[in-house]
């Protein structure tokens, strides 16, 4: 694998799941709202919020170990009217600071509902023009055959997607778990340290509702309505992932300026285990979570395969970016 190249790929990853599970989770909080009530999304989806910031910021850190002088990323402000580079630092920012924001106002539950959807909104579509933009670094690079196809913005928003989609799914059970084994009480020493007391302290208490009375059976059947549809998206996604897989294969090959060793670096042992694993994350395990959910399985054997699901996709993923390092060749000046 190209380790080398460890940093940004950890940073592309991270930052597309980021934004991929939070499209994944405002998708879970139009639709369950309507179906099973305020109270029972936001018990379910806000822990699974306030573990997206720090997954973004940990991409981002990771990201700056790839220059030789992490304060050199100051100067791409200066160049973001022509540089895809500069967007992508600036949209990465502004991603982290709005969904940072929107945590913040929903964990305090500050400002109006209506401001807070809002906010939701513009934060969803600048972490997908973050995608946007990121896979434009590549794309853009016509000295860089390999890159710079149609198949790289594809490719990052089928990341963004599918790993968002399943880290949705195993941050729902294991909310679920965390509450069934009793961890919360366990960890109630926590609530008081002076810090969490002083951010508990500013926040709005709820105003009882008549969905909060139906708070667990609403609960149960959001999770399993959720998990269903993570299920039936990965599965989908994984088709449309391997059918952009076949056609970029077949573009590289087909292309007689393709540097052949563009070419072989998909020619390896890891793009089979790449192949492998997306098809067992995405695609077994995703049918094996449908029918278990379908079936009203045991709690911790749903948490298990879903947690499967999520690890096994996103190795895959880690993979496959790899691979994309690994094939730069660059023709011409």
């Amino acid at each position: 694998m190209n380790v080398h190249e460890l940093p940004l790929i950890l940073f592309t990853v991270l930052a597309q799941m980021s934004v991929g599970a939070f499209v994944a989770l405002g998708v879970v909080q139009v639709v369950g709202r309507l179906r099973h009530g305020k109270a029972a999304v936001d018990q379910i989806a806000d822990p699974a919020l306030y573990a997206i910031g720090p997954v973004l910021v940990l991409g981002l850190m990771a990201s700056m170990l790839h220059l030789g002088n992490p304060f050199n990323a100051l100067n791409t402000f200066r160049h973001i009217d022509s540089s895809w580079l500069s967007r992508e630092i600036v949209f990465g920012i502004a991603f982290s600071g709005l969904g940072f924001l929107f945590a913040a106002l929903q964990f305090l539950r500050w400002g109006s509902p209506a401001l807070r959807q809002a906010l939701a909104v513009l934060t969803a579509l600048v972490g997908l023009g973050l995608v946007w933009v990121m896979s434009m670094v590549y794309a853009s690079l016509p000295t860089v055959p390999a890159w710079n196809t149609w198949a790289t913005p594809a490719q990052f928003f089928l990341t963004t997607f599918l790993l968002g989609a399943l880290a949705v799914g195993a941050a729902f059970m294991g909310v679920i778990m965390w509450r069934r084994q009793g961890l919360a009480r366990r960890f109630a020493w926590v609530e008081r340290l002076a810090p969490v007391r002083w951010l508990l302290s500013l926040r709005r208490p709820e105003e009882p509702t008549p969905e909060a009375a139906a708070g667990d059976a609403g609960r149960r059947e959001l999770v399993e309505a959720s998990l269903r549809w993570v299920a039936t998206a990965s599965i989908l996604l994984l088709g449309v992932q391997l059918v952009v897989i076949v056609l970029q294969q077949r573009d590289l090959a087909a292309d007689p300026g393709m540097p052949s060793a563009s070419v072989a670096a998909y020619g390896t042992a890891w793009f089979v285990a790449r192949l492998v694993l997306l098809v067992l994350g995405a695609g077994l395990l995703g049918l094996t979570l449908y029918r278990m959910v379908a079936s009203h399985r045991a709690a911790l054997l749903v948490a298990t395969v879903a947690t499967a699901a999520f690890a096994t996709v996103l190795v895959s993923e880690i993979i496959g970016r790899s691979l994309f390092y690994d094939s730069m060749a660059r023709i011409g000046m």
